[in-house]
Parts: C-alpha cells; structure tokens; sequence
C-alpha cells in the first residue's frame, strides 16, 4: 500500500511537469513601435537628440494636422537661418533622453529586419537629406549604423523603409533620427512624420553594399535632392573661409554655385586652408558611412577665379583615414584658375572606389595666395 502511495505522489508531481513542457513557447514581437500617436502607451525613445542649429528645428509631436491614422503625428518646422553656424539640422530619438552613449539604455531589437515609417511635405518637394537607424558612439555605442537618402517628399503621405536584414540590432539607444541642410531647403521645410516601428518581415533580405549609378553629383545646385556629402571638414586656417553654397554670381549651369572666399589672415597660424565634403557632416573617419563609388572613371568640376591667377593647391578626392577609413585618394593641382568657367578632372582609373567618405576637397595657401582669394565652384560630380 506504502509503494502504491508513493508511485502515485510522483506520477501527480510529474503530470503539471508534462503539461508545462508541451505548453508553447512566448513568440518573438512582431513590431516595435517608436511612435503611433502622442503618449501611446507602446512608444519608445524620445526625440531628444537635437543636432545641428538646433534653434532652427521647432517639433510639435501631437500635431492633428492630417496624421496618417490615429489622432496624431509629428510636425517639424526647419527654419535654415543656421542660428548656430552649423548650416544643417536634425534629431534622433533616444533611449533614455539626451543619450549619446554614455549611459546604458539600448534596447536588444533582433529578429527586427526593417524599420517602416511614414513621412509627408507641407508643399511637397522638401528635401531630407537622411533618415537613420543607429549610429550613436559613445562608452555604450549602438551596434548599427544605417541611413537611407536625400528623400525628396511629397505633399502626400508615403511610406519608407530601412533594411535591417542581417543587422547586428543587439543594442540601440538611437532608434530613429533624421537631418538636412540648408543648401537642400533654402526657404526652410516642414514635415510631418507617423507611425515609426520597427517590424519582424521574414521576407526582408540583407542587402549588399550598394553601387552607386553615375553620375553621382557632389554639387549640382544648392537645394538638388540627389547632392551627397557636405561640406563640413574645415582644415588649417579655418577661420580664413567664408562658404557660399547658393551664389548666384555667374553660375556655370543652373540657379547657383558654390562660392569661397579665402581671406588670407592666417587666423590658426597654419598659412593654409581648405574644406573637405563629408558623409555625414564632421566624419573624419570615426563613422560607418561610405559610399561606394567603384563605377565612377573620373571625377569633373567647374571653377573659376574672381580676377583669375588665384592657385588652388589641389582638388581631392577621398584621403580621410580613421577607423573607417577612404579605400582610397586622387588628386589634381596646383591649378592655377582663369576668370571663365573651366573644367578640371581628376582621372580615377584603378583606383579603389569602394568606400568613400570623404567625396571631394580643396586646400590652397597663403604663400600662392598673399592676398586671399575668391574663387567659385559649380557642377561636381563623379562620372
């Protein structure tokens, strides 16, 4: 009786065991939401990343202005008056707020493969220059690094969509960002964005490194959507160079061009000066974001001298090093430039396109230029 007693206390400890393991599993989220409406209870990160002259940017995240479902969505309003000198804008929702990485707050997102979101003009035709995933350095960095664009919107809802097939997303405390420049929205842009999550597609696939189709434009006019890079990496004397990317004296095509003015003061003591065009703004090799340009032959610009005999040093492409370093570099100069329009090309036959962050640069001297110079540039592009 004792032994029939105890066979039976087991079998009932066994039972609950047996149901237990049969019981599936808790599946995976299919979705992540970064923002539905204002203080929906599933959101996640803050847009407290502002970048850039910040001044410019006013948000409103319960705009009733024609979400694109719910009650709400987000507004921006970018100004472009560069209150801050910086000449572009932009924000990232981050986890916790004001996080650029020196604290711990990334969310674990794998098994996500796409971030969708949905954006729309005021008058359509604004342009944004990137929208991110990722990116954030710092003691506690994101593990991706992931951006689409220039975006030109319209004046209708659309949807977009980042690949993140085969992302590390282990840790992500900047969710979702956007920026752009003034040269891309001279009389300001606003923008609505809506419901912004990441989602679990099985049938997303990684993407490989994409090539870019040429021609690929550096500078075409100031507000071209499909203008890349930007010219951010002030070098030398610094202090000595005034940047015009909308001049309208004299464009060699279109509405603009780019204009310099070095003034020769030797203001950092380097007798030398020049800026580099960078992707994004600021790299100097320190961030994930070539572009590869391998089907490119060559690169052409025009330029011209306001009173001609001005001497540029060189005109450059790639050269940055740093953790993410140029595959490669080209140059040509000195040159010395004339008073008309004249194209100069810098041969990039056997050069190793593959990764280029720094897409274009010039530096001239004090030596060669005692007295500064003005000088003008127009139609950059890789071919």
């Amino acid at each position: 009786m004792k032994k029939l007693l105890v066979l039976m206390a087991a079998l009932s400890l066994a039972i609950p065991l047996c149901v237990s393991a049969q019981e599936p599993a808790a599946q995976a989220p299919k979705e992540f939401v970064v923002y539905t409406d204002k203080n929906a209870r599933d959101n996640h990160f803050i847009p407290s990343g502002w970048m850039g002259d910040t001044s410019d940017i006013k948000m409103n995240d319960q705009s009733a202005e024609n979400p694109q479902s719910g009650a709400t969505c987000i507004q921006f309003v970018y100004g472009a008056k560069k209150a801050q000198g910086q000449g572009w804008a932009g924000v990232v929702w981050q986890n916790p707020a004001n996080n650029w990485g020196s604290k711990k707050g990334g969310f674990d997102l794998t098994g996500m493969t796409k971030l969708t979101f949905w954006a729309r003009g005021a008058k359509g035709g604004e342009v944004i220059q990137k929208f991110t995933v990722g990116g954030i350095k710092g003691t506690y960095p994101d593990t991706v690094n992931i951006e689409i664009g220039p975006v030109e919107l319209t004046d209708s809802w659309k949807q977009y969509t980042v690949n993140l097939a085969g992302k590390d997303l282990s840790y992500l405390s900047g969710g979702f960002g956007w920026s752009t420049t003034a040269d891309l929205n001279p009389e300001g842009a606003t923008f609505y964005i809506d419901n912004i999550k990441f989602e679990a597609d099985p049938a997303m696939k990684p993407e490989g490194k994409k090539k870019e189709n040429m021609p690929f434009y550096v500078y075409a006019d100031r507000s071209t959507a499909g203008n890349h890079y930007i010219p951010s990496g002030y070098m030398g004397d610094y202090g000595d160079l005034k940047y015009d990317g909308a001049s309208k004296e004299d464009p060699y095509l279109g509405d603009t061009c780019i204009k310099i003015i070095y003034s020769g003061k030797i203001t950092q003591g380097a007798r030398w000066a020049g800026i580099y065009w960078q992707n994004p703004a600021n790299n100097w090799g320190s961030i994930d974001a070539g572009f590869d340009l391998s089907k490119a032959a060559k690169i052409t610009l025009w330029a011209r001298g306001a009173k001609g005999g001005e001497r540029i040093e060189e005109f450059k492409v790639g050269g940055i090093m740093g953790e993410f370093s140029d595959s490669d570099s080209a140059s040509v100069g000195p040159v010395i430039l004339n008073k008309e329009w004249t194209q100069y090309t810098i041969d990039l036959k056997g050069k190793d396109l593959s990764y280029i962050v720094g897409g274009f640069c010039f530096v001239l001297n004090i030596d060669n230029n005692p007295e500064g110079a003005v000088f003008y540039l127009d139609e950059i592009k890789y071919e």
